[in-house]
């Protein structure tokens, strides 16, 4: 073991000199009077230690002194090939990392990469998950992380499916909340100012009221409500005012004319509405817009 340590030694200070990173054949030219296997083995011993990482660079496998300040649990029980894809990976975080980038990064074809990710998969070092954004497609990560939202759609998606009926449900209440808070202040018998105050609400004050109507199912964050909340703005139904903390407040407000009915039906917004005529292509009969709107 005491030769297999000195071997270490003279590897680290050649790939001190390369920081890009070193291969075999520097390795062999380096360390001539080193018999091949104690240099496998002193190689293996600082992969295993954490102490040089192995990369992929076209066809050749180099190796590089790994960042102290860079964290890795690369198994030691893992080969050349898949220790490569294991870094690549987890270089990925948990927003994944697509097969086309995978592959191109270790240059391995297709068929051999299909391979280890699947070896991979059974060793459950890595997992494979449907992003919302391609749902054809699929990143993968390391098996114990938890897919950020912007893989999984967050509270919004249930089996890639936008579930609309409950982010309703949610604006719904969240609006509800916004004009009790405002009919609260203005029974107040405070004057307008103080009314005005009083009337806005901050994002946890509506997140204890969701969280106490106990109407959904998965647990619920503060980013989540003010996601709604900034819908509710959208509609006009609300306004978002800045905090002094650098958070914002939310207040119910009333539109102060209703809208034309002109621009409620299709009409109002059809950008080919001056070639619409009663007889033509662009017909009011043909047009299947405002039967569904009628409908």
């Amino acid at each position: 073991m005491d030769e297999i340590a000195t071997v270490g030694f003279e590897i680290i200070g050649l790939v001190r000199e390369k920081p890009e990173g070193i291969t075999n054949d520097d390795l062999s030219e380096g360390l001539k009077t080193i018999p091949v296997e104690q240099r496998l083995q002193a190689i293996n011993k600082l992969l295993a230690d954490g102490v040089l990482e192995i990369l992929k660079k076209g066809t050749t496998l180099i190796y590089r002194l790994k960042d102290p300040g860079k964290k890795s649990n690369v198994p030691k029980d893992i080969d050349a090939e898949e220790r490569v894809i294991y870094t690549i990976v987890e270089e990925g975080g948990n927003k994944g990392i697509w097969i086309r980038d995978i592959r191109v990064k270790s240059n391995l074809v297709m068929t051999q990469l299909t391979k280890v990710l699947k070896q991979l998969e059974n060793k459950k070092l890595i997992k494979a998950v449907k992003s919302v954004n391609a749902s054809k497609k699929k990143v993968y990560m390391l098996y114990n992380l938890e897919p950020d939202r912007s893989i999984t759609g967050g509270a919004w998606y249930q089996d890639q499916d936008f579930e609309a009926e409950f982010v309703d449900v949610l604006n719904q209440q969240c609006l509800r909340f916004l004009r009790m808070k405002r009919e609260t202040a203005r029974n107040s018998g405070e004057g307008p100012l103080a009314v005005q105050k009083l009337s806005v609400c901050s994002v946890a004050d509506v997140h204890r009221f969701i969280s106490d109507l106990g109407i959904s199912k998965i647990s619920l964050d503060e980013d989540d409500l003010e996601t709604i909340l900034k819908t509710v703005v959208y509609d006009g139904k609300a306004e978002r005012i800045a905090n002094m903390d650098g958070g914002f407040l939310y207040r119910a407000i009333e539109s102060p004319l209703e809208p034309p009915g002109l621009v409620q039906m299709p009409c109002g917004i059809c950008p080919v509405i001056k070639n619409c005529s009663d007889c033509g292509e662009i017909t009011p009969k043909l047009c299947t817009y405002i039967s569904e709107w009628l409908d």
